[in-house]
Formats: structure tokens, C-alpha cells, sequence
């Protein structure tokens, strides 16, 4: 029996249905408001800006730059202490919105402001992909 606890899965609600439906085919979504037409993330019923309820999904680059970052050295639950240190970076994506996720990949504990970063997929199982980023080469 494997006693490591599993990752969770993205829970999707009637707001982030779309964004988890399209991360399973390696998509990352963000919206963009039709009133104002600022993009932003993340899934919500009303835009952040305007509070329009006139959103669209738009499809991302999957591209960005490192806007800040933490290690964390230990987790918090149980969960996530297999993956320690693992880093948490807020990405600023091409067209703006930025987004909390993690960075992956044997090179992540070098990061640094500025790096370039590239959406990644991990398989959380049953065809769940959750969007995470990892390090561009230059």
C-alpha cells in the first residue's frame, strides 16, 4: 500500500468549468470583458475591473515572467510534504493577468525575478491536468 497522500484535484464550479475543462486538453484559459476589454485571471462571474458580467474565454500564450516567488521548505499539510521544497511563483502571463501557481521542473529552485516561464500540465489522474510553469530556456 503507498502511504505518500495523493495531490488534489481540480474541484471545478459553474465559474471555473470551462478553465478546468480546457486545462485537460492542455489549454490554458484566462477572460477577457467584453464591456471593458481587460483580461484577467482568475475564473470569476463578474469582471475585476468594470464588474461587467459580459466575459469571454480567450485562450493564453502559456507564456511569462517570474513577478515574485517563495520556496517552501516545509509544507503545510501532509499532503504536499513529499514535494518539499517546492516553489509557489505569482507569473505574469504575456497579456497581463498574473496568476499564482507553482514552478516545476529539476531546475525550479533556482528561480529568480524575471525568469521566463512556460505553462506545464501535471497529471493529477483520471485525465485531470492541473496548469503549472516551468523555467523557458532563453
Amino acid at each position: 500500500m503507498d502511504a505518500t497522500p495523493q495531490l488534489p484535484k481540480p474541484v471545478a464550479n459553474a465559474d471555473s468549468q470551462p478553465y478546468w475543462a480546457a486545462a485537460r486538453e492542455r489549454r490554458l484559459l484566462i477572460r477577457r470583458c467584453s464591456a471593458c476589454q481587460q483580461l484577467h485571471f482568475m475564473p470569476r462571474y463578474l469582471c475585476p475591473h468594470c464588474w461587467s458580467d459580459q466575459l469571454e474565454w480567450v485562450d493564453s500564450k502559456g507564456a511569462g515572467v517570474v513577478h515574485s516567488f517563495t520556496i517552501i521548505r516545509r509544507a503545510p499539510i501532509a499532503t504536499f510534504a513529499g514535494n518539499a521544497p517546492y516553489v509557489v511563483v505569482m507569473v505574469e502571463l504575456d497579456e497581463g493577468p498574473r496568476m499564482i501557481t507553482n514552478l516545476v521542473g529539476d531546475d525550479a529552485l533556482q528561480v529568480a525575478i524575471g525568469d521566463r516561464v512556460s505553462v506545464a500540465f501535471e497529471d493529477r489522474g483520471d485525465g485531470d491536468l492541473l496548469p503549472q510553469f516551468q523555467r523557458s530556456s532563453a
